[in-house]
Order: structure tokens, then C-alpha cells, then sequence
């Protein structure tokens, strides 16, 4: 792996953070970050969803799209890339992973909809990425997004040792959480460059 492309991979694992910088894919990052299986598991899933449907677009919009002239068609396009590998992925969870199935409950589903997956794919496909930096990006991004949900799972465990502010309530105090996160993730972004 030549420079450029560990670079890339450092910056988007974290200076690059698809959630923490873009703040991409953030329901089921705030919703499943309280169970640190489920959150880890999610990790997974999206990770495989990022770098399979980046792959995917990206072969579509350089051998189909693009000769054919059909460059309006790239949302519509990677959007039924992403649902249609979304729905193989649930299908095989349902059927060798069933605790891990109902544990998502609602948010598996969720994974065609959430926007980090479709923002990896448009992010390479306007930054004109060739296949490798395409696939370093994808794989670099969904595990960063991993490693996001993973620590704020953790800070959130840890919460139970600990009493917030009462006025910023759950979800203001997983915010504030969410964005000291992101203040972090961004203090690293002078020391790798994409």
C-alpha cells in the first residue's frame, strides 16, 4: 500500500470520521451505541454494506453510467445498489444470525437508508477515485464509523457511574457526547491528508 493510500485510510478512519466530521449515518449511530454487541455488530453490517456498494457504484458509474451517458442517474442508481445489497444482507442475518436480527430490530432495515453508506459512494464518485482509493476509502470509513459507534458505546455504559446535567436530558447529553466525539476526531485531521 503506497502512501497516498494509507493516508487515505488514516484520514478517513479518523480525521475524516463519515459520522463524527460529516455526521452521516447518525440514527443508528445514536440509537444501537447503547448495547456495545449490537453496536459492534452493526459496525459490521454497515462496514460490509459501505465497501460492497462503493465497489458496486463504482464499477457501475465507470462501465455503465458514464460510457453510456447516464451520469444524471447516479443517485437513482447507487441508492437501488445500496437497498438491494441491504436486503441480501438482512435476509442472510435472519436466517444464520436470528439474536443479532432481533437485536437490530427496526434498524437493519435502516441500513439501505442510512446516508453514510450513500455519502461513501457519492464522496469517491465526486473526489474521481480510481478502484483502489475507492475501496481504501469505503473499507477506512466504515471502520471508522465503527470505531465511533464503538466509543461512544462505551461512554455511554460508563454513564451509569456518572450523573449528567438533569436540563440536557438522554438524548442531549448523548449529543454532547456525540460532539466532544467529533471535536477529538477533528483535532487529528492536521496530521494526515487525503
Amino acid at each position: 500500500m503506497n502512501g497516498s493510500l494509507s493516508g487515505l485510510f488514516v484520514a478517513s478512519l479518523f480525521a475524516d470520521n463519515i459520522a463524527l466530521t460529516t455526521f452521516l449515518g447518525l440514527c443508528p449511530f445514536l440509537a444501537l451505541s447503547r448495547n456495545l454487541p449490537v453496536a459492534a455488530a452493526m459496525g459490521g453490517a454497515v462496514t460490509f454494506v459501505m465497501v460492497s456498494t462503493a465497489i458496486l457504484n463504482w464499477l457501475l458509474m465507470r462501465y455503465f453510467l458514464i460510457p453510456y451517458r447516464l451520469e444524471y442517474l447516479q443517485f437513482l442508481a447507487f441508492i437501488l445498489v445500496i437497498a438491494a445489497l441491504t436486503q441480501i444482507l438482512e435476509a442472510i442475518i435472519d436466517r444464520f444470525l436470528p439474536r443479532i436480527y432481533a437485536a437490530f430490530g427496526v434498524f437493519l432495515p435502516l441500513v439501505a437508508v442510512n446516508c453514510a453508506i450513500l455519502g461513501v459512494s457519492l464522496f469517491a464518485s465526486f473526489r474521481e477515485y480510481g478502484f483502489a482509493e475507492t475501496l481504501v476509502y469505503s473499507a477506512g470509513s466504515g471502520i471508522g464509523w465503527t470505531i465511533a459507534i464503538l466509543i461512544m458505546g462505551g461512554l455511554r455504559r460508563h454513564l451509569i457511574f456518572c450523573r449528567p446535567p438533569a436540563a440536557l436530558g438522554q438524548v442531549g447529553t448523548v449529543m454532547a457526547i456525540a460532539s466532544l466525539m467529533a471535536l477529538a476526531f477533528g483535532c487529528l485531521s492536521g496530521l494526515v491528508t487525503r
